[in-house]
């Protein structure tokens, strides 16, 4: 992965933007086709057929739709056969292992697994290749009718591994129509090393620790190292994923696209509610929209909603991964957003906004715990720990040693994780185009972040992508 990471940096997306930017603008859709083929095929070869297998099962759909329009059965069971396609894929690479178990378990049966290996960002192409036919059904966006446009959409490397999803509504003009500009270039320059810096140095960083601690036996926690193990792997998930989200709209406003934002300082939330609307945004907005509204919204009785959030949060936790952690963390979520939405939230927002603060981390942390344990047998115990059931001690020298070790980057990171900066830089820039600030502190500090996040990947062998495996 380190090895891929430097590869990546200095060599193929250089080589890319010299190509992009060399060739006709008529062609530039095939340079980046070609090389999000290769991009993929880097890590996964055999399964660039997967790809291109979506993108011709959407690109056919697409032009069915167009040509039933007015059929409004037909083109309907057109994006029925879209759906269950793409659903298909996702389910058989994705979930067949998961359901296998789960027969043998049930029945007693010796099926045996498949052990497929995962397609890297199945989850997010197939949720954008849904996306396309969907849009195109409701007539919020046009047909395209340039194969090599469409398979561009769908091959698009950088976000192609892990998100965000990008919908296709969102750059349908910008496929054919997008304008690459020397200040957007800068802009985008700036964004991916930012995001670098995000995932390298402070990501990276904070989950040795979490790995230290989720390693350490359950006899030899005590109480409060269990609670700096979650918080760290809350800042490990945030700035690994957003930094990753960052990087991606970074390199597509370099080609000229504009990716919707994903994050937007989760953890400055006074309730569960408002944290999934700043978490992974396009995740939220793709079921809210292609999910929650057409089984009924709020436009249905009571019950119908609170059947219509759980049918959504047990979704967007099995998205997550084949495994009953994730369909229960999902599931958390959702009963805790039914409850706001019933009566909690009117309480919650008459109290003194710190503590409003205070009860969206606990539960934040506490959801984190069962995303991060596999085995849910772990995740109870690691919970125990935490609220200190069964004589758990309260702390001891590691937990000390872990603190004073870790403790500049926790607070770096419990600044960064709030919009103090970006604010204060607003106001420093704002009317002063040709500060120093903009022209010799900013390029400046961004060329540190990127020679120091160089350094650490050449020299660490710890680098991984969270959401890879989604």
């Amino acid at each position: 992965m380190v090895f891929s990471s430097l590869v990546f940096l200095f060599i193929f997306l250089p080589i890319t933007l010299l190509l992009y930017f060399l060739a006709p603008r008529k062609i530039r859709n095939i340079i980046l086709l070609v090389v999000s083929l290769v991009f993929y095929a880097w890590g996964e070869p055999i399964y660039i057929l997967l790809m291109i297998f979506s993108s011709i099962v959407d690109y056919t759909h697409g032009m069915l739709i167009e040509k039933y329009r007015e059929q409004d059965k037909k083109a309907k069971l057109v994006v029925l056969s879209s759906v269950i396609i793409n659903l298909s894929l996702l389910g058989f690479f994705k979930y067949a292992d998961f359901m296998i178990l789960n027969i043998n378990n049930i029945f007693g049966t010796t099926l045996s697994e498949l052990n497929l290996p995962l397609p890297i960002g199945i989850s997010f192409y197939t949720f954008q290749t849904m996306s396309y036919t969907i849009d195109v059904y409701r007539r919020q966006a046009p047909v395209q009718k340039n194969p090599i446009a469409l398979a561009t959409y769908v091959t698009l490397f950088p976000q192609l591994i892990a998100g965000p999803i990008v919908r296709y509504q969102t750059i349908a003009d910008q496929i054919n129509n997008r304008k690459e500009t020397i200040d957007k270039f800068a802009i985008g320059l700036e964004r991916f090393i930012l995001g670098l810096g995000k995932k390298v140095l402070l990501a990276n960083n904070i989950g040795l620790l979490w790995s230290q601690i989720q390693n350490t036996g359950f006899d030899d926690l005590t109480i409060l190292t269990a609670w700096l193990g979650i918080i760290a792997f809350g800042f490990q998930i945030y700035f690994d994923f957003s930094g990753y989200s960052d990087m991606a709209i970074g390199l597509g406003k370099m080609f000229g696209f504009d990716f919707l934002e994903n994050f937007n300082y989760p953890y400055i939330s006074t309730s569960i509610t408002e944290f999934w609307r700043r978490w992974h945004i396009s995740l939220g907005s793709w079921f809210r929209d292609y999910v929650y509204i057409p089984i009924g919204g709020n436009r249905v009785s009571k019950l119908k909603v609170y059947r219509n959030l759980f049918v959504v949060w047990f979704l967007t936790g099995l998205w997550h991964g084949a495994s009953w952690n994730f369909v229960l963390w999902g599931l958390y979520f959702g009963l805790i957003i039914a409850v706001e939405k019933a009566f909690l939230l009117k309480f919650i927002n008459r109290l003194w906004k710190p503590i409003r603060h205070v009860y969206a981390l606990l539960l934040i942390l506490i959801g984190w715990v069962l995303f991060s344990f596999d085995n849910l047998i772990d995740g109870i115990e690691y919970l125990k720990i935490m609220f200190g059931l069964g004589g758990v001690p309260i702390m001891n020298n590691q937990f000390v040693y872990y603190l004073y070790t870790n403790l500049i980057l926790i607070i770096i990171l419990i600044i960064l994780s709030t919009p103090i900066i970006k604010k204060k830089y607003e106001m420093q820039v704002k009317g002063h185009v040709n500060s120093k600030l903009q022209t010799i502190v900013v390029p400046s500090i961004l060329f540190l972040i990127l020679f120091i996040s160089t350094a650490y990947l050449v020299d660490s062998t710890y680098n991984p992508f969270l959401y890879f495996r989604f």
